[in-house]
């Protein structure tokens, strides 16, 4: 199973979190597991999505209790790192989806980036050298698929 990693808003509107959403169940559809930082937001809305498909959720949690995931976490990883935790996430996916966001998402955009990790855009940090900017959740999950090594 591939992995992929959902990186965004911890706070968002209905629009963006229907996003995520969409591109939760999609990537498991594909037969992805989702990946994400576990707490509110993109977050949330994707790993809902996901487990409404039936799909495999990991949480990488910036805390130090697994209860602080999101009730959409089948797996949480508790890292006690802080933001720390954003370079166990990238470095556990195999391609990125970046909805919205703000500093925190730069952070794991950068890090994947660095890694060598292909990240979609969408709806996020503009002008990024080496981000596939897309339009829909639907190009989101077809291009990160494609990009897979």
């Amino acid at each position: 199973m591939r992995r992929i990693g959902i990186i965004g808003a911890g706070l968002c509107d209905e629009a963006t979190a229907k996003t995520a959403e969409k591109i939760g169940r999609m990537v498991v559809e594909r037969g992805g597991i989702l990946y994400c930082g576990g707490l509110g937001g993109v977050m949330e809305a994707a790993a809902k999505g996901a487990c409404e498909a039936g799909g495999i959720t990991v949480g990488v949690l910036p805390g130090a209790k697994a209860s602080d995931a999101n009730p959409y976490i089948k797996v949480p990883v508790v890292t006690g790192m802080g933001h720390a935790r954003n370079v166990v996430l990238v470095r556990s996916c195999e391609a990125l989806i970046a909805v919205s966001g703000s500093h925190g998402t730069l952070s794991e955009i950068a890090l994947a980036l660095k890694m060598w990790k292909p990240v979609i855009g969408l709806d996020t940090w503009p002008n990024i050298a080496d981000v596939h900017y897309v339009q829909t959740p639907e190009e989101a999950v077809e291009k990160a698929f494609h990009l897979l090594p």
